[in-house]
């Protein structure tokens, strides 16, 4: 592995006058084997005219437009024509260092077992100072997310996960999918550096998101992921403190682990309600 190609992958939806920050931080960084793909998620502003400004000023930036169908479509879309052997997922309203892409490729080349390469990350905004995030383990994995979407992976993991799950269109898309490529073994690195800056907004996605939504994806990732999760939790001494599933995916959990215990059938994931 010399210099490989890394793919950076930007979805876009209704966040144009973030995106020229994103931008910038890719075209500023020292690692140059990469190109940026702009999904345009089917946006009602000006994506369009603000992606095509910074395909004119550098050919490694590529414009692709599809419809809307949510973040986990337009990463799966932009991952889809890819060239890199890596992928980068970087929100249009997010920022990278400059030397994150040259530290994430180093720790690749210096440890082959690892699937999964982050770095440490600072908040922007209307919320300024270090994000401080759990440790990560497979058994804090488990529980909640601790690795947020700018992470690197082989494109090649991508596939051989199915992408990610486009239902679930209410958030955790992340957790989820660290989930499918880490659960069957892996390395994961943390970069002793700030690489990544989250922008804090007044109204965020995050914040939009109504608790029947969030029980939902909670519930789904618990469901489908219910054998990683079991054998990750300690079923009778868990800290709630601790825990981000909700009580009734902790009792989807139990009623699992009996059912599983006693041989009877899993649920299946098509079980779940979608929120109204």
């Amino acid at each position: 592995m010399n210099n490989p190609k890394v793919s950076i992958i930007v979805p876009c939806y209704n966040q144009a006058q973030y995106l020229p920050e994103a931008l910038q931080s890719v075209l500023d960084q020292t690692y140059e084997n990469w190109e940026c793909i702009i999904v345009n998620d089917g946006s009602p502003d000006n994506t369009k005219e603000v992606a095509q400004e910074w395909v004119k000023k550098d050919s490694r930036f590529i414009y692709l437009f599809k419809e809307n169908g949510g973040l986990s479509s337009a990463r799966n879309a932009g991952i889809t024509i890819a060239n890199g052997e890596f992928i980068l997922p970087l929100d249009a309203d997010d920022r990278i260092g400059k030397d994150y892409i040259l530290l994430a490729i180093q720790a690749f080349k210096d440890d082959e077992r690892l699937k999964l390469v982050y770095c440490k990350a600072e908040k922007f905004g209307e919320e300024i100072g270090s994000w401080n995030l759990p440790d990560f383990s497979l058994l804090n994995l488990a529980r909640q997310n601790m690795i947020f979407c700018s992470a690197f992976y082989r494109k090649e993991e991508w596939e051989r996960v199915g992408g990610y799950d486009v239902n679930m269109i209410y958030g955790l898309e992340d957790w989820e999918f660290w989930i499918s490529i880490l659960k069957n073994g892996g390395e994961v690195k943390r970069i002793d550096e700030v690489g990544f800056y989250y922008r804090v907004k007044l109204v965020s996605m995050a914040r939009k998101i109504n608790e029947e939504e969030v029980k939902f994806s909670k519930d789904f990732v618990s469901k489908k992921h219910i054998d990683f999760i079991l054998s990750n939790y300690d079923i009778l001494n868990f800290n709630r403190k601790d825990m981000i599933i909700n009580l009734q995916s902790e009792k989807i959990i139990i009623n699992l682990f009996t059912k599983k215990f006693l041989g009877i059938r899993l649920f299946n994931i098509k079980d779940i309600s979608m929120p109204k």
